[in-house]
């Protein structure tokens, strides 16, 4: 990462882990270690701990997103949760696009398009997923994958609202498997990134704009990863629900 000019950010992704109670000991456990971070910490949980999670980081270093939103204001979406709900609580950031919402739930470019802006239209900060599976990489269409999610999700967004936006990188083929890109692998697709938003946009909106990798990165592998010229930071996935991993993982990107 590029510290003079763009601060790293480690956001933690739960996914369906933890209840309130859990959350609410996780979170006292974790304030502590984090407390020095220079990098922004965030941890996006599931809809039933926000509470909770607003509540013990108050005062605190840590922002709180939540996992997904929905596209419309309101409407019978059972079993959804609408931007402004988000926004009303307190809730900073939302991941939208991961690619399990993507694989199990028929996310589409489209639905993750609008998802972004509505989103943005109601204050909320985006870390955006994008990422190829193991069968678009072997044939060898990484970059045009990864191009059409990208500019299909940031249609109509403005260079302003881009302030709002954080790109993660996850290679779908590294979530949850415990295979995790090469740091030279990882920085190639971020690079690439960067350069698509310097084309989309400008140079100085690519300079600033953070882009994480989110493919199973650990305590172990995150020292490697975020020293890469264009790895800002990542979306943690296990790793966040292990405040000692975690706090490594800030720690890493702290330097």
């Amino acid at each position: 990462m590029n510290k003079a000019l763009r601060k790293a950010v480690i956001a933690g992704n739960w996914k369906m882990n933890k209840t309130p109670s859990e959350a609410k000991a996780l979170i006292t456990e974790l304030k502590p270690l984090v407390a020095n971070a220079d990098c922004d910490v965030v941890i996006c949980v599931p809809y039933v701990d926000l509470q909770v999670a607003l509540e013990e980081t108050a005062g605190s270093n840590i922002h709180v997103g939540a996992e997904n939103c929905h596209w419309a204001e309101s409407g019978a979406f059972t079993g959804e949760v609408a931007a402004p709900m988000l926004k009303e609580m307190g809730v900073e950031y939302v991941v939208i696009g991961h690619s399990e919402r993507r694989q199990y739930f028929g996310e589409t470019d489209d639905t993750v398009r609008d998802r972004t802006r509505a989103a943005l239209d109601n204050g909320l900060k985006v870390i955006l997923c994008v990422g190829e599976t193991l069968e678009q990489r072997e044939k060898n269409i990484t970059f045009e994958t990864i191009a059409i999610q990208t500019k299909i999700a940031l249609t109509g967004v403005s260079e302003a609202e881009l302030d709002n936006v954080i790109i993660a990188y996850e290679p779908v083929w590294a979530i949850g498997t415990g295979k995790t890109a090469t740091d030279e692998q990882a920085n190639e697709v971020n690079h690439f990134i960067r350069t698509l938003i310097a084309d989309l946009y400008s140079k100085e909106a690519a300079d600033k704009f953070v882009v994480q990798y989110g493919g199973s990165m650990n305590a172990g592998n995150a020292e490697g990863l975020v020293a890469q010229e264009d790895i800002d930071g990542g979306l943690i996935g296990g790793a966040s629900l292990k405040p000692a991993d975690f706090a490594k993982i800030v720690e890493a990107a702290s330097k």
